[in-house]
């Protein structure tokens, strides 16, 4: 029979499996969720979701639940979050492009690049003139 402290390590070591359990389910949720962004925004199929979430993480070194949390920000600020937006992008069109065997872009490639309000940001913009009022 094991003795009072082989008992305790072992009680120590099952909680931190169960903590790293309930950390992993959270994650997978978070990137399920992120799976269903791009999937329905970019229009791809959940397995090439999967690989454009994948190869923005490999790329930006950003692991793959904070790459999904970054595309559920984008969800509630209407804004790719800046350290992965080129990287989504890029991932975008290369899957679409292995996806078609040599068809670049299609339809949902240029979202990426804009925010709630269909705005492409400040990429292409002039600087907006100061009005008559303003310069009083």
């Amino acid at each position: 029979m094991p003795d009072h402290d082989e008992l305790v390590q072992k009680v120590a070591a099952l909680e931190q499996e169960v903590d790293q359990l309930r950390q992993a389910l959270a994650s997978r949720a978070d990137i399920d969720q992120a799976l269903g962004v791009v999937a329905a925004v970019c229009r791809l199929s959940p397995e090439n979701s999967w690989e454009v979430l994948r190869q923005v993480s490999q790329h930006t070194n950003i692991k793959l639940r904070d790459v999904a949390r970054h595309v559920m920000r984008w969800v509630a600020s209407g804004r790719l979050p800046e350290e992965i937006r080129p990287a989504m992008r890029a991932a975008v069109l290369r899957t679409r492009h292995r996806a078609r065997h040599g068809a670049a872009g299609g339809p949902g490639a240029g979202l990426l690049d804009r925010d709630a309000d269909g705005d492409r940001g400040d990429r292409g913009r002039r600087a907006a003139r100061p009005s008559a009022s303003q310069d009083a």
